[in-house]
């Protein structure tokens, strides 16, 4: 598992931020072509707003049925170089920057599968998909052609839970962004002249429903900004909020709540207000009869974990892949802390998420 290990941490050290992933795609691209895979790069780089397109790349098997496996290769901003440490079989950043094993751990998985497949074929063909800026709205996904791939079946391994973890269900996930203009105005000499745009923008907030609504359910506002200067009543304030839930007509009804309360805030302060509504990703819920999913549980057997069904708050390629009609399912990968400077994955955790992969693999084959 060396190689692994090591394939991991070289990965992690190459800078890649949404934007930014010029570079680490170029190394998996070399890699994938020095093991005689078929790869090739879509061009989602200008409308995904990457520093790279979506890298596809086939490794045939055995049989002629195909297995996909997503990963991302952006990871969300940092600043500095990210420098791996070994913590006694754990691997960590030595910095105060994230790791980046979301989701380097799974693209150092998949890099393994397909060199060990390049010494003995894989029982039936691999299919991997690297997307670009998953951090940013899975703009690469959403700018992917699904129709491209020959798979029947697909796993996205990018949730850092505890391996077994089977995502099943998905919220769709809705951004609110509104746009409070008022009047600016000499904050000591003539206050009255002016029309206070945060003023308006916080009794908004005031009204909205935040937090947990229900067990679906999730609200929230996440910035606040506007203003010039604390002696001018501000002209203008923007706030950005989201609301989450695994019932689409629900998130839908949160966010009309949310775009209510703004309009109700420019009205109390003399301010006009501009509210855009957007979905970031559609959630779904995996059908028991999903090809993927009993592979999946299937492979996880194989590798000793028994699986365990939950549902998530958060999105994922899969979100973009299952609207596209791909049948595919989100597994946890064993990292933790992802986005933070405590993000780690044990060595174990890397070896265990690719003996699952190889499980799912032999038994893609044995089911036919």
């Amino acid at each position: 598992m060396e190689r692994l290990h090591e394939t991991f941490v070289r990965l992690c050290e190459i800078r890649s931020p949404t934007g930014e992933e010029r570079e680490v795609a170029d190394s998996i691209l070399a890699e994938l072509k020095a093991l005689g895979l078929e790869v090739s790069e879509d061009d989602a780089a200008g409308p995904a707003e990457a520093g790279a397109g979506n890298i596809v790349a086939r490794q045939s098997g055995r049989s002629d049925r195909w297995a996909m496996f997503c990963a991302h290769i952006d990871t969300v901003p940092h600043l500095g170089q990210v420098e791996v440490v070994d913590d006694e079989g754990v691997f960590r950043s030595r910095g105060e920057t994230i790791l980046g094993a979301d989701n380097k751990a799974a693209v150092a998985v998949f890099l393994e599968m397909v060199a060990r497949g390049a010494e003995e074929p894989p029982p039936v063909g691999i299919e991997l998909l690297f997307t670009v800026a998953e951090e940013q709205g899975l703009r690469g996904a959403k700018a992917f052609d699904a129709g491209a791939l020959r798979s029947d079946c697909g796993f996205v391994l990018d949730h850092a839970t505890p391996i077994g973890e089977v995502i099943v269900s998905s919220p769709t996930q809705q951004q609110v962004i509104a746009d409070f203009a008022g009047v600016e105005a000499h904050a000591g000499i003539r206050p009255e002249d002016g029309s206070n745009a945060i003023a308006a923008a916080a009794s908004a907030v005031s009204r909205m429903p935040l937090g947990r609504l229900d067990d679906e359910t999730t609200a929230n506002v996440g910035t606040i900004s506007g203003g010039t200067s604390g002696n001018v009543v501000p002209g203008h304030c923007r706030i950005v909020a989201e609301a989450r839930s695994l019932d689409a007509d629900r998130v839908g009804a949160v966010s009309g709540e949310m775009s209510e309360a703004c309009a109700w805030g420019a009205t109390e302060h003399d301010c006009d207000v501009d509210v855009r509504v957007e979905e970031l990703f559609r959630g779904y819920r995996i059908p028991s009869s999903s090809r993927s999913l009993g592979l999946a549980e299937a492979g996880l057997r194989r590798g000793g974990f028994e699986p365990v069904h939950v549902a998530t708050g958060g999105g994922s390629d899969a979100n973009a892949l299952i609207v596209e009609g791909v049948d595919c399912v989100l597994l946890a990968n064993g990292t933790e802390a992802n986005h933070t400077a405590e993000e780690s994955v044990s060595r174990r955790n890397l070896d265990a998420m690719l003996e699952v992969c190889e499980g799912i693999l032999a038994e893609a084959a044995a089911a036919g």
